[in-house]
């Protein structure tokens, strides 16, 4: 008996500390997924703009810059906006097929929304003629 009692003594105390041990291991953890949803979401609405740019540029009688148009209007008041550098569209050739092109270059999120990692965001719609 008088051993229990001598270590549940000892062990007094001792919450606080586990606390300030674990809390910053805790709030890094949390901040990494936040920051890992964060350039998911960013690159998923890029992505779903660029193609959408795309197949707008592609229909019949439009023309480039209705895709920019488009695309600007997609990421309109979204956070991915402030990532986004640089809209083209252009027609190409692929496999054979007349398609346009959408390229969005954008600058990913390291810290937060500073970034210094670029990316090009690429989306493709068959050319109606």
């Amino acid at each position: 008996m008088s051993q229990w009692l001598h270590r549940v003594q000892s062990e007094r105390g001792s919450a606080p500390i586990q606390f300030v041990v674990g809390l910053p291991i805790l709030v890094l953890i949390s901040l990494a997924v936040i920051q890992m949803v964060l350039v998911l979401h960013i690159r998923a609405t890029l992505t779903s703009a660029a193609a959408e740019g795309a197949r707008a540029a592609a229909l019949s009688g439009s023309s480039p810059a209705r895709g920019v148009q488009r695309i600007k209007s997609a990421l309109a008041g979204d956070i991915a906006q402030s990532a986004v550098d640089r809209v083209t569209i252009r027609a190409r050739t692929l496999s054979g097929a007349r398609v346009m092109e959408a390229t969005i270059s954008a600058h990913m999120p390291i810290v937060g929304l500073i970034g210094a990692v670029q990316v090009l965001i690429h989306g493709h719609a068959l050319e109606e003629t």
